[in-house]
């Protein structure tokens, strides 16, 4: 056996364990459609953007329904977080386009270091804080954009019981060491802190 497939690099096209759970995949794929289908109607398409990054969301929860991105604190605060950053910076008033698109880019790395800072990292929030920027502040849209996503997330929350982690086993094992490495750390913080 090569080095690359003992370390579960060299894996093919498709997942080996789809086999043996196809049921599953096929499940929660149906539980993320149902879910996307629910922001998209709470949305009505006022911002398609924002739409999309609820849809990433889906793929999130229901893909990786038991890692930290899929939270309630880094589902919702992330969401939080882009709206917040979206909200403040399509305040300020462009004149250009590469202007335009500074400020874009401005709202998307503000979102990203806001969700870092507060601990709330997720990914798709990010699209969130781009289409908030785009389609300026509304009331509408933030209610929209909240609802969806605590409703995602109580639908996820609901069937996380019978849900699979569906990545590779690499990478849940990576997070978890990762999530070894952190706690050790904020040990050693808090027993120099005394």
């Amino acid at each position: 056996m090569r080095e690359s497939q003992k370390m579960g690099i060299d894996r093919g096209l498709f997942d080996q364990r789809f086999r043996p759970y196809w049921f599953k995949y096929l499940l929660q794929s149906i539980y993320a459609t149902a879910s996307v289908f629910i922001a998209l109607v709470i949305l009505r398409q006022q911002n398609l953007v924002v739409a999309a990054s609820l849809a990433a969301t889906s793929f999130t929860l229901f893909v990786m329904p038991h890692r930290v991105i899929a939270s309630a604190r880094n589902v919702i605060g992330g969401h939080m977080a882009g709206l917040l950053t979206g909200s403040l910076f399509s305040l300020i008033s462009v004149n250009s386009t590469i202007t335009q698109d500074v400020v874009y880019a401005a709202t998307v790395g503000t979102a990203m270091l806001l969700m870092a800072v507060t601990d709330t990292e997720h990914t798709p929030a990010a699209g969130t804080a781009l289409g908030t920027v785009i389609a300026g502040f509304s009331v509408k849209l933030v209610l929209g954009v909240l609802t969806g996503v605590v409703l995602i997330k109580l639908f996820h929350a609901m069937l996380k019981p019978i849900l699979r982690d569906l990545t590779h086993p690499l990478a849940a094992r990576a997070e978890k060491d990762n999530q070894s490495v952190i706690s050790s750390e904020q040990s050693n913080v808090n027993q120099t802190s005394r």
